[in-house]
């Protein structure tokens, strides 16, 4: 959220819907935002105002502020409007990336080595490896398979990694496996753990990335997302159900839920529909309610 909320809403979000939305997360205590995404606008016509939008975000200090770009030039742009972080992806699987991104795998990793020299003392790179959990057209991935990738980003010294689930289809066993030798044999890397909660896991596939030290989650407001080359996706762990369960475990997240919260309850009028978020309808878990007369 905002860009991976928004890419997939049949309707365009007004500028300053957005606007307004991204100085209410950094308000809230969000730490890391990704604004928009620098793609073709006929591809992704929801984000075709990513330039503007950046140019008129209040920008607040401690906030990262980042952008999905998908090539060199996508790259330029970003850099154009002062993104901090640039967020490139790459699939695991070959045919995931071909639909995705109209590239090979390897072509991907060309293009983020490219990227990363371009970027450099300008923003910092993050690259997501999509697909690192299973492939709705090939199937199961192998740790081996996403190592092999992160193997090579790790030598064109990327230091920043998101592990993605993209479809959902990860279940805590197999987190706990991938994240804690990823931690073991990269060290020097920072690994965001990214869960979509197609199947209802993805609460759960936090608390297995939490047990292996990883402390960098995606999500998105209210639940929003999807991917439109991931049939049957359902957005990412709902930010502010995520939040609302590490703070009653006792985490310092750094995040106002009220706040959180306040912005979650206006986004289904701002989307035109329902959203999957479970706590700005039931409330937090700490809510009570006046006794019932007679008691």
């Amino acid at each position: 959220m905002l860009r991976d909320g928004f890419q997939m809403e049949p309707d365009f979000i007004p500028t300053d819907t957005k606007v307004s939305l991204a100085n209410r997360l950094s308000e809230a205590g969000i730490s890391k935002i990704e604004v928009s995404s620098f793609t073709s606008p006929k591809a992704i016509p929801t984000l075709a105002d990513a330039d503007t939008v950046f140019e008129r975000i209040r920008r607040y200090p401690g906030v990262t502020y980042t952008a999905l770009v998908p090539n060199l030039r996508g790259c330029e742009r970003a850099l154009a409007c002062r993104v901090d972080e640039l967020n490139v992806v790459v699939s695991v699987s070959e045919t995931h990336n071909l639909a995705n991104l109209r590239m090979r795998p390897e072509e991907s990793l060309e293009q983020i080595a490219l990227i990363s020299k371009r970027a450099a003392d300008n923003a910092a790179v993050n690259v997501s490896v999509s697909t690192a959990f299973g492939c709705p057209f090939e199937g199961r991935i192998t740790r081996d398979q996403v190592f092999s990738v992160i193997d090579q980003l790790a030598a064109f010294g990327i230091e920043l990694v998101t592990v993605c689930d993209t479809t959902g289809v990860a279940n805590p066993a197999q987190v706990y496996d991938l994240f804690d030798a990823a931690s073991r044999r990269w060290p020097e890397m920072s690994f965001t753990a990214h869960f979509h909660n197609t199947r209802g896991m993805g609460l759960a596939n936090v608390i297995a990335a939490l047990d292996t030290g990883i402390r960098y989650f995606d999500g998105s407001l209210g639940g929003l997302g999807g991917c439109p080359y991931a049939p049957g996706a359902s957005g990412n762990v709902c930010t502010e159900d995520l939040v609302h369960m590490l703070q009653m475990m006792g985490y310092d997240t750094g995040v106002d839920l009220d706040l959180l919260l306040g912005i979650a309850h206006d986004l289904p009028a701002i989307v035109g529909h329902d959203v999957p978020g479970q706590v700005m309808k039931a409330g937090t878990s700490d809510r009570t309610y006046p006794k019932p007369a007679g008691l």
